[in-house]
């Protein structure tokens, strides 16, 4: 007999998303796995234990002491959303420049200018960790009630040794706090700072010698990333840096052909990257080589909507066997927007995904794209009970009902964070 802490009976669809192994490709995308009509799941001490019919649960499995019990009536319950490229930590917001978007002009025309990441380098530089913390944790509990358990969060926006490490700090100092699950990025190679311009090469060098391990040394972060973009560094510099971070022991993720065809998929490939992400210019020969590889394909569809971009070729990537993750992009200058509701629906509706694509990219494969994926992404036995329950009987509803969430509760770790119930975790 399963013993447990927490269960939940009567779900009109419990979406376990288990089945073929993790990350998920080509026709398993679809493959969702759902309990239907009288779905029941059984967790202890924040780990899920069991999942099957009502019926079957109340056969198989034993309330302990003091368990608590939650009827879904019917409702939808699914994995928590997996956020696995963010940028919440920073000083200023950068409404300026968007008002400036509006009138017409581009946004690496406003970088050339001195907007763009340089601007909020400016402020960032002058924050205190406190002030860093707070932007954070308020993008992190708008996330959270978003349906977001899990996030990938970068730095980048100090380009220095004292405010990148400022920085990391702050993060994992808000990691202590929130009951989301956090995975710190180090971004330092987001853009070359204003006393390096003109060097990139010269940059690199101080990164590799100075900064990473500095960071390393810290245990401040468990990725590296690069901008891999045309005026920002180009494939040859990224291949130097992510290779001495490969060799510190950093795991590897990088922004790639982005505005351009840079080919810094191929890169990301070559190192055995977890992740190369945006890929709006993606070329059809990148598409093939990540498809044939581990390295997940990241795409950010909020970034193409904030930017009036051309989508992502989602559908040539995973009608080639891509392994395919979204996330938000949260940050102040491309995609202020913590939603991955809303992620999920502009994925269906501008980039080719069916709903059951776009949950599985959300979800478990976001988790492969951040190394989680044996604890994050599904809901069966021995995945943290990291949940979402919805006002809602039907999993299409999720991407049908644009940017507003019909979300009654999260659950973090078999705890309800968010919601009705948020906060209440006395069992």
């Amino acid at each position: 007999m399963i013993h447990a802490d927490l269960i939940m009976v009567n779900a009109g669809e419990l979406v376990t998303l288990t089945g073929s192994p993790v990350p998920h490709r080509g026709p398993d995308c679809r493959k969702l796995s759902i309990i239907k009509n009288d779905g029941a799941l059984a967790c202890r001490a924040g780990t899920v234990v069991w999942t099957g019919s009502t019926s079957d649960l109340l056969r198989e499995v034993t309330a302990l002491p003091g368990a608590v019990e939650y009827d879904l009536e019917g409702r939808l319950i699914t994995p928590g959303f997996v956020d696995s490229h963010t940028h919440p930590i920073y000083a200023g917001t950068r409404q300026k420049e968007f008002a400036l978007r509006a009138e017409g002009a581009d946004y690496e025309e406003i970088a050339a200018a001195g907007g763009g990441i340089l601007n909020s380098v400016r402020r960032t530089r002058q924050a205190s960790v406190n002030l860093l913390e707070q932007t954070m944790r308020g993008h992190l509990e708008t996330m959270l009630m978003f349906g977001t358990t899990t996030a990938e969060v970068k730095s980048g926006y100090g380009l220095d040794l004292e405010t990148e490490i400022r920085s990391l700090e702050a993060a994992a100092s808000v990691a202590g706090q929130t009951p989301m699950t956090l995975v710190c990025t180090f971004l330092g190679a987001h853009e070359v700072p204003a006393e390096f311009a003109g060097r990139a090469d010269e940059y690199i060098d101080h990164l590799i010698a100075s900064v990473l391990p500095a960071v390393r040394e810290r245990g401040l972060a468990e990725y590296v990333d690069i901008f891999c973009e045309k005026n920002v560094f180009t494939p040859a510099q990224a291949r130097r840096y992510l290779s001495a971070a490969k060799r510190m022991g950093f795991r590897l993720r990088i922004h790639a052909d982005e505005f351009h065809d840079t080919g810094g998929t191929a890169i990301a490939v070559e190192l055995g990257a977890d992740s190369a992400d945006h890929l709006l210019s993606i070329s059809d020969k990148n598409i093939s080589l990540i498809a044939e590889s581990n390295t997940i394909a990241t795409l950010l569809p909020g970034t193409a909507f904030f930017l009036g971009k051309p989508y992502p070729p989602a559908r040539k990537l995973i009608d080639a066997g891509a392994a395919v993750a979204i996330a938000t992009d949260l940050n102040p200058g491309s995609c202020f927007c913590e939603s991955m509701p809303f992620m999920v629906n502009l994925a269906v509706c501008q980039c080719g995904f069916t709903i059951e694509e776009a949950l599985t990219a959300a979800t478990v494969n976001g988790a492969a794209a951040i190394g989680m994926a044996d604890r994050k992404g599904r809901l069966a036995p021995g995945m943290d009970a990291d949940m979402i329950v919805w006002d809602l009987d039907d999993h299409r509803a999720i991407a049908y009902h644009i940017a507003v969430p019909d979300i009654r509760e999260v659950f973090v770790s078999g705890c309800p964070v968010s919601g009705s119930a948020g906060g209440d975790c006395s069992s």
